[in-house]
């Protein structure tokens, strides 16, 4: 029987194929700026709609043009979960949680999360998740994307685009939690559609469709490059 025990596990190990693990950053690196491009920050939380991200970010790049267009992405520790479970691959660099501490020893190197901002043109936080909404909306930054959005320069364009179970969306707290975003912050939301859900139930709350998203921001781009454009020249 033990030995049976022993197959199984072994049978169980095989199937599953290992993540590759990058190390963490460290002080050397440097975020640059392209004057000629738009540079987006797409913050990624724990919902399963982070499959969608890959198809997203192509098809930014095709309505804006990689010529115009900067990507870098910012994971929380459960849309890495996410990111492994469903093997996602992406082109574009994904910051997590380990590089905020690893990148800093001493008075005088980046602070990950500032640095990041200042990069920035605009945000993007799609999916955002019902936890990540309650940290945003409470003031808690207890990881490096809610460090981020909480360190935001309010004058720079951020977008939110929910994702969650129907009963979480309805639920009265999620209602505070969008307003805070809305009117104190002033992030402009793209609402979830109905639909059935991941997990069988059928309602609002899955994320908006690629399409809406990708309008909205090339729409953006668009235009924050055409003020660049004017000022320049």
């Amino acid at each position: 029987m033990e030995e049976n025990r022993k197959r199984a596990r072994g049978d169980e190990e095989n199937e599953e194929e290992e993540v590759e693990v990058r190390p963490p950053l460290t002080r050397s690196h440097k975020l640059s700026k392209d004057p000629n491009k738009h540079h987006l920050l797409i913050v990624i939380t724990g919902s399963v709609a982070v499959l969608k991200t890959p198809e997203l970010i192509q098809k930014l790049y095709e309505k804006c043009g990689e010529n115009r267009l900067a990507i870098k992405i910012v994971a929380t520790e459960n849309a890495v979960k996410f990111v492994n479970i469903l093997k996602l691959d992406f082109d574009d660099f994904v910051y997590e949680d380990k590089d905020e501490w690893s990148m800093w020893r001493e008075r005088g190197d980046p602070v990950l999360h500032i640095e990041l901002r200042k990069w920035a043109d605009s945000m993007l936080i799609a999916p955002l998740d019902a936890n990540t909404m309650a940290k945003i909306a409470t003031g808690i930054c207890d990881n490096l994307a809610t460090s981020l959005i909480r360190a935001w320069d309010l004058s720079k364009p951020a977008y939110f685009a929910p994702a969650m179970n129907t009963f979480m969306w309805e639920n009265p707290l999620t209602i505070g939690h969008r307003n805070t975003l809305k009117t104190l912050l002033q992030f402009k939301e793209i609402c979830p559609i109905s639909k059935e859900l991941m997990c069988g139930d059928s309602g609002q709350g899955a994320m908006a469709d690629i399409l809406s998203i990708t309008s909205l921001i090339s729409a953006l781009v668009r235009d924050q490059l055409a003020v660049k454009t004017h000022c320049i020249s």
